[in-house]
Parts: C-alpha cells; structure tokens; sequence
C-alpha cells in the first residue's frame, strides 16, 4: 500500500476557532480504523488507453487529494488514506481485482469507502467489493451520474465495458441488475448501447432534461421510488458528466453536460436515503485540466460525500 505525501497545506495559526483542513485530519489507513471514510485511489488508466481515451488519469488520485488536502473540517467523519491500487503495465483485471479487495477490507473495518480514479474501468473493481463486502444483499442499486451508459461489447474490458460486465455478473448470479444513470448524453452512445440499455431495463435521464429544476424535480422522482426499493447503493460519478468548461480534465469533455448543481442534488438525495455502501469518481485527467478546474469540482463531490 503506498499512500503519496500530499497531505500538507495552509494552515490558519493566527486564526481564533476551528480552522482545521482535511490534511490536519486525515490519518493512514489501519486497523484502528473502524468507523468514517476511507479514500482509496485507483490510479490506473489502462482501461481508458484500452478504450481509445485520451491517457492521464493515473494521475488523477494524487491530483484529487492535493486539492481535497485544503477542505475546511465541518461535519466530516474520521477521514483514512487506504493508498493506490497501481496497474502493472497491461494488468488491468489484476488491477480491479486488487481494487476489489481493498474495497471490501475497508468496509470489513466498518469504514465507507470512496475510491478516486482513475478511469472508469474502476467501477467492477468497485462493484465486485461491495458485493464481496454484502454477498447477501440483493437489492443493491447503482447510481452512475454519467454523460455514457459504459455497457459496450469489448473482447477485454475497458473504461467503456464495467456496466455491462455487471449485468453479466448479476445475471450469472441470477441477482436484479438495477442500473440508474443519469446525464446520458444523445450524442455520445450509439444507438446500439441505447437498444442494450433498454434490454437490459436501464433507467436512465439525458444531459438535456437534467438542464434545470423541473427535469432535476422529475428525475429525482424516478430515482426516490428505486432508493425506497433498494437496501444498499453503489454511487459512481464520471467527471465528463459536468460540463466542459467545469470539467475539461477528463477523456472525452462534454459539449453540455449537468450543471454541478443538479449533480450535487442527486448525491444529495442518495446519501439522504442512508443507504449508501461506498462511492466513487472516475475520469479525472490532470494533462488536460486547465486550472485545476476538474481537480476542484471533483474535491466538492468527494468532500460532499464524505460529510453525508
């Protein structure tokens, strides 16, 4: 496990009050921890080179946690750095495997975890350790906030494939695939992954009718009757989801996107039902994140789904 030493930055000396920042507070992960969040970095790109994406996101955890290391502490729980799951040259499923692991140790200790990518590819690392953590919980909802579906068909798995390769997990388990996302964008899936999505009972909401309150209003409906449904939710955000101007740090920006607002509504609501088991946010690309800019928004999600 190697946790990278970013955990530094302003302190407020003269200041009268808590003036405390994450990096004050966050601790290694160890077996004293039992309780709070545990951050988990995926720092691997494999899955995106795979994809045909624009390559950087390896460095995306490192980048995220120099720009969580400033957040003021409000109502945070104990913050835990669990270190990088790395990709050993093409070792992709290795890699997810080893992600996977660390997922379900963290939530063995009685910790939530948040995992900090990293391609997308992330996510049946991610998914295959919650339900190793809750093997017998049948109902587990996904929510992916995401300008694409992430089912195609690949001879190996890629950033494009985790969805799929869960309906096909479900199915081989005889589990419900019950798959949200939310943001879909019309101009980013071919109509092939629409027909798969609706043959496999995808719920989804595009990129045009999450543009403002009425549509957010109606979307949150949708996803209220799945949350009641459920007894446990795996949250993931793909960074491409915000618009480009917001998040031009990713693979592939978005030409409209969800506006942060309407995004932070949704993780809002998910962690308003008490039912989430652990979360992640893929796509962050520091090569191509002009100021920071990506960097910044995605540190207000993760620090959002910490305090919840």
């Amino acid at each position: 496990m190697s946790t990278p030493c970013v955990w530094q930055g302003r302190t407020d000396a003269e200041e009268v009050g808590d003036s405390r920042r994450w990096h004050h507070v966050m601790r290694p992960f160890d077996e004293s921890a039992h309780s709070g969040v545990a951050l988990i970095g995926f720092a691997v790109d494999e899955g995106v080179r795979r994809n045909g994406g624009r390559v950087g996101a390896a460095e995306g955890p490192n980048v995220l946690r120099g720009a969580l290391a400033n957040m003021p502490v409000h109502t945070e729980p104990a913050l835990w750095d669990a270190g990088d799951v790395t990709c050993d040259g093409e070792a992709l499923e290795q890699a997810q495997d080893a992600l996977a692991a660390r997922v379900a140790s963290v939530i063995a200790q009685g910790c939530r975890p948040i995992v900090l990518g990293g391609g997308h590819e992330m996510a049946w690392g991610t998914f295959q350790g919650l339900v190793r953590a809750r093997p017998h919980s049948d109902r587990l909802l996904i929510v992916n906030i995401d300008a694409h579906f992430d089912l195609r068909m690949a001879a190996r798995a890629n950033s494009g494939t985790p969805f799929r390769q869960m309906a096909e997990w479900c199915a081989a388990q005889a589990r419900a695939f019950t798959y949200h996302v939310l943001g879909i964008s019309r101009f980013g899936n071919t109509r092939a992954l629409f027909d798969r999505a609706e043959s496999l009972g995808v719920q989804f909401v595009t990129d045009d009718a999450l543009q403002d309150a009425t549509g957010l209003q109606q979307a949150q409906g949708e996803l209220a009757t799945a949350l009641a449904q459920c007894d446990g939710v795996y949250l993931t955000i793909c960074l491409d989801v915000l618009p480009g101007h917001v998040a031009p740090g990713v693979s592939a920006p978005a030409s409209l996107g969800v506006p942060l607002h309407n995004v932070e509504a949704v993780v809002d609501q998910v962690l308003a039902s008490r039912k989430l088991l652990g979360a992640d946010i893929a796509e962050l690309n520091p090569a191509h994140d002009e100021a920071g800019r990506t960097a910044r928004a995605a540190a207000r999600l993760v620090t959002r789904m910490a305090r919840g």
